[in-house]
Protein backbone atom coordinates (compact mmCIF):
# COMPACT_ATOMS: atom_id res chain seq x y z
CA UNK A 1 0.00 0.00 0.00
CA UNK A 2 1.28 3.46 -0.60
CA UNK A 3 0.19 6.30 1.13
CA UNK A 4 -1.43 9.15 -0.90
CA UNK A 5 -2.87 12.66 0.25
CA UNK A 6 -6.99 12.98 0.89
CA UNK A 7 -6.03 15.67 -2.64
CA UNK A 8 -5.78 12.97 -4.30
CA UNK A 9 -9.26 10.92 -3.31
CA UNK A 10 -11.42 10.31 -6.65
CA UNK A 11 -13.96 8.51 -4.62
CA UNK A 12 -17.89 8.81 -4.43
CA UNK A 13 -18.14 8.60 -1.24
CA UNK A 14 -21.55 7.63 -0.82
CA UNK A 15 -21.02 5.10 -3.15
CA UNK A 16 -17.69 3.81 -0.97
CA UNK A 17 -20.00 3.49 1.81
CA UNK A 18 -22.94 2.19 0.94
CA UNK A 19 -21.81 -0.26 -2.09
CA UNK A 20 -18.09 -0.87 -1.14
CA UNK A 21 -19.07 -1.09 2.62
CA UNK A 22 -15.92 -0.65 4.95
CA UNK A 23 -14.64 -2.60 7.81
CA UNK A 24 -13.68 -0.79 11.19
CA UNK A 25 -10.28 -2.82 12.12
CA UNK A 26 -9.07 -1.77 15.65
CA UNK A 27 -6.62 -3.83 18.01
CA UNK A 28 -6.56 -4.50 21.85
CA UNK A 29 -4.19 -5.92 23.66
CA UNK A 30 -2.82 -8.43 21.20
CA UNK A 31 -5.78 -9.14 19.11
CA UNK A 32 -6.89 -7.64 16.15
CA UNK A 33 -10.54 -7.20 15.54
CA UNK A 34 -12.07 -6.63 12.23
CA UNK A 35 -16.16 -5.77 11.85
CA UNK A 36 -18.43 -4.32 8.48
CA UNK A 37 -19.37 -1.03 8.85
CA UNK A 38 -22.28 0.29 6.48
CA UNK A 39 -23.50 3.30 8.74
CA UNK A 40 -20.24 5.67 8.73
CA UNK A 41 -19.62 9.17 7.70
CA UNK A 42 -17.33 11.12 6.43
CA UNK A 43 -16.15 15.05 5.93
CA UNK A 44 -14.41 18.01 7.66
CA UNK A 45 -15.56 18.77 11.15
CA UNK A 46 -13.22 21.15 13.74
CA UNK A 47 -10.56 22.35 10.83
CA UNK A 48 -10.34 18.08 10.25
CA UNK A 49 -10.79 15.24 7.61
CA UNK A 50 -12.78 12.94 9.78
CA UNK A 51 -14.21 9.87 9.85
CA UNK A 52 -17.45 8.67 12.33
CA UNK A 53 -18.39 5.40 12.92
CA UNK A 54 -21.29 3.62 14.86
CA UNK A 55 -20.61 0.89 16.85
CA UNK A 56 -23.86 -1.21 18.70
CA UNK A 57 -22.59 -1.85 22.18
CA UNK A 58 -23.13 -5.67 21.94
CA UNK A 59 -20.51 -5.87 19.11
CA UNK A 60 -17.16 -7.40 19.92
CA UNK A 61 -15.54 -4.67 18.54
CA UNK A 62 -16.89 -1.94 20.35
CA UNK A 63 -15.39 -2.26 23.77
CA UNK A 64 -11.83 -2.55 21.29
CA UNK A 65 -12.89 0.93 20.11
CA UNK A 66 -13.69 2.38 23.89
CA UNK A 67 -10.23 1.09 24.85
CA UNK A 68 -8.27 2.39 21.89
CA UNK A 69 -7.25 5.65 20.59
CA UNK A 70 -6.92 5.15 16.99
CA UNK A 71 -8.43 2.30 14.16
CA UNK A 72 -8.61 2.25 10.68
CA UNK A 73 -11.32 1.79 8.21
CA UNK A 74 -10.89 -0.32 4.89
CA UNK A 75 -12.72 -0.15 1.41
CA UNK A 76 -12.39 -3.07 -0.12
CA UNK A 77 -12.89 -4.41 -4.57
CA UNK A 78 -16.02 -6.08 -5.21
CA UNK A 79 -14.74 -9.79 -5.22
CA UNK A 80 -14.42 -9.45 -1.55
CA UNK A 81 -18.35 -9.04 -0.99
CA UNK A 82 -18.38 -12.77 0.35
CA UNK A 83 -15.60 -12.00 3.42
CA UNK A 84 -17.24 -8.64 4.44
CA UNK A 85 -19.89 -10.28 4.65
CA UNK A 86 -18.17 -12.64 7.17
CA UNK A 87 -16.79 -10.04 8.37
CA UNK A 88 -20.00 -8.35 9.16
CA UNK A 89 -22.30 -10.94 10.61
CA UNK A 90 -19.61 -13.01 12.96
CA UNK A 91 -17.98 -12.37 16.25
CA UNK A 92 -14.48 -12.38 16.88
CA UNK A 93 -14.68 -13.09 20.58
CA UNK A 94 -13.91 -16.97 19.63
CA UNK A 95 -11.41 -16.68 16.57
CA UNK A 96 -9.53 -14.49 14.61
CA UNK A 97 -12.33 -13.21 11.28
CA UNK A 98 -9.69 -11.78 9.51
CA UNK A 99 -7.26 -14.72 9.30
CA UNK A 100 -10.51 -16.57 8.49
CA UNK A 101 -11.52 -14.47 5.93
CA UNK A 102 -7.70 -14.87 4.52
CA UNK A 103 -6.60 -11.79 4.81
CA UNK A 104 -3.44 -10.44 6.81
CA UNK A 105 -3.10 -7.20 8.92
CA UNK A 106 -0.05 -5.17 9.30
CA UNK A 107 0.37 -1.88 11.57
CA UNK A 108 0.56 1.91 10.72
CA UNK A 109 1.23 4.40 12.84
CA UNK A 110 0.30 1.49 15.56
CA UNK A 111 -3.15 1.21 14.00
CA UNK A 112 -3.84 -2.57 12.49
CA UNK A 113 -4.77 -2.15 8.35
CA UNK A 114 -6.18 -5.19 6.09
CA UNK A 115 -3.82 -5.68 3.80
CA UNK A 116 -5.62 -6.71 1.11
CA UNK A 117 -8.23 -3.40 0.56
CA UNK A 118 -8.19 -0.85 -1.72
CA UNK A 119 -8.12 2.08 0.35
CA UNK A 120 -7.51 2.45 4.15
CA UNK A 121 -7.84 5.46 6.71
CA UNK A 122 -5.87 5.39 9.67
CA UNK A 123 -7.75 7.90 12.11
CA UNK A 124 -7.07 8.61 15.70
CA UNK A 125 -10.37 9.16 18.15
CA UNK A 126 -11.49 12.59 18.86
CA UNK A 127 -14.60 12.41 20.27
CA UNK A 128 -17.23 9.71 21.32
CA UNK A 129 -21.07 10.23 21.97
CA UNK A 130 -23.75 7.90 22.60
CA UNK A 131 -26.90 7.98 20.65
CA UNK A 132 -29.83 8.80 22.19
CA UNK A 133 -33.74 8.44 22.42
CA UNK A 134 -34.65 11.40 23.43
CA UNK A 135 -32.46 13.37 20.41
CA UNK A 136 -34.33 12.18 17.45
CA UNK A 137 -36.15 14.43 15.77
CA UNK A 138 -37.76 11.96 13.93
CA UNK A 139 -39.56 9.16 15.59
CA UNK A 140 -39.86 6.85 12.56
CA UNK A 141 -36.35 6.68 12.23
CA UNK A 142 -35.95 5.92 15.96
CA UNK A 143 -38.56 3.36 15.58
CA UNK A 144 -37.02 2.04 12.61
CA UNK A 145 -33.36 1.97 13.14
CA UNK A 146 -33.46 0.87 17.12
CA UNK A 147 -36.66 -1.26 17.79
CA UNK A 148 -34.69 -3.00 20.77
CA UNK A 149 -33.44 0.67 21.49
CA UNK A 150 -29.65 -0.54 20.92
CA UNK A 151 -28.28 2.83 20.34
CA UNK A 152 -25.07 3.15 18.60
CA UNK A 153 -22.32 4.74 19.72
CA UNK A 154 -20.43 6.94 17.51
CA UNK A 155 -16.91 7.32 17.26
CA UNK A 156 -15.23 10.56 15.54
CA UNK A 157 -11.98 10.23 14.20
CA UNK A 158 -9.32 12.37 12.30
CA UNK A 159 -8.27 10.46 9.22
CA UNK A 160 -3.80 10.94 9.76
CA UNK A 161 -3.25 8.49 7.15
CA UNK A 162 -4.65 7.43 3.93
CA UNK A 163 -3.32 4.48 2.38
CA UNK A 164 -3.84 2.99 -1.39
CA UNK A 165 -3.57 -0.05 -3.61
CA UNK A 166 -4.87 1.27 -6.26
Amino acid sequence: MKKISISELNNNVFELISKDWGVLTVQCGDKVNGMTVSWLQMGHLWNKNIVTVYVRPQRYTYQFINDEETFSLAFFDEKYKKELSYLGTKSGSDFDKINNCKMTTSFVKNTPIINEAKLVFVCKKLYVHDLKDNEFVNDNVNHEAYPDKDYHRAFVGEIIEVLSNE
